[in-house]
């Protein structure tokens, strides 16, 4: 395989970045809603039947969920936060950015190694796979490893496996999660690692395998209210905890811890 310019490599991943990043403000009446770009496919069909069911207006922002963390902090006027891990809810909470008390973990998921669809599935990814081998000196598409949640999940199962110190040099970051999926599936990267439902959501690339459970922190999405909500967050709120919504996000491939 030809190598690739990191300088290309780079504006690619940039670019393809941007798409999930310009923040959408809801009209005067909507909710607002800032959530982690591996909910897109999910959430969109959820908040469309949510509007179609209640009249109410969502709008979704969807970007990495470090991102939107800052945004907040910097009094971005979303009503829901839901992130990709716990840490960056934490942060909010003790900045006293969201209210406490409607803090839910509301999915769990998994995290997968990627290629162009087909895919021979070896199962779980282990130690003794020669990761670097098989990215024949090509690229492993990667969300930030050390800000956004895909990445650092990546990062630390790569190191749990002692497959870190063999690749790193070789791997291309991206903003988002989203955008680490469109470099494998547009062929500019030949492997990443994304979460489980990232994979289900592109038919242009397939699981090699998965990342055992405990070779990273639990992947757990927690939603909240920020503290200067509109009245109407509550009831998005509890529509993403409904049987129709806990559908759909089962049928997208996330898991519903405590359900």
């Amino acid at each position: 395989m030809a190598r690739h310019s990191p300088r290309r490599f780079l504006v690619a991943a940039l670019v393809l970045g941007a798409c999930f990043l310009a923040p959408l403000r809801a009209g005067a009446d909507g909710i607002l809603v800032f959530a982690a770009a591996s909910l897109k496919t999910a959430l969109d069909e959820v908040s469309t039947a949510y509007q179609r069911e209640t009249g109410n207006d969502v709008t979704i922002s969807y970007a990495a969920s470090s991102v939107l963390a800052r945004q907040l902090q910097q009094g971005a006027p979303a009503d829901l936060f839901i992130s990709a891990n716990e840490d960056w809810m934490d942060v909010l909470q003790q900045d006293g950015v969201i209210e406490p008390e409607t803090r839910v973990a509301l999915l769990g998921n998994g995290l997968v190694l990627i290629g162009a669809a087909p895919q021979t599935h070896i199962g779980e990814v282990s130690a003794g796979y020669d990761l670097a081998e098989h990215l024949e000196g090509g690229f492993l598409a990667m969300a930030l490893v050390d800000a956004v949640p895909a990445g650092i999940y990546g990062k630390a199962a790569l190191q749990s496996l002692g497959l870190w110190d063999a690749v790193q040099r070789q791997v291309a970051q991206t903003d988002n999660v989203r955008a680490a999926l469109a470099l494998v599936a547009t062929g500019a990267a030949p492997m990443g690692i994304v979460y489980r439902t990232d994979a289900q959501a592109d038919a242009r690339v397939g699981v090699v395998g998965s990342f055992p459970e405990d070779s990273h922190p639990p992947i757990i999405y927690p939603v909240a209210e920020t503290s200067f909500a509109k009245p109407e967050a509550q009831d998005f709120r509890t529509f993403l905890q409904s049987e129709f919504a806990s559908d759909v996000f089962k049928g997208q491939g996330f898991s519903l811890p405590g359900r």
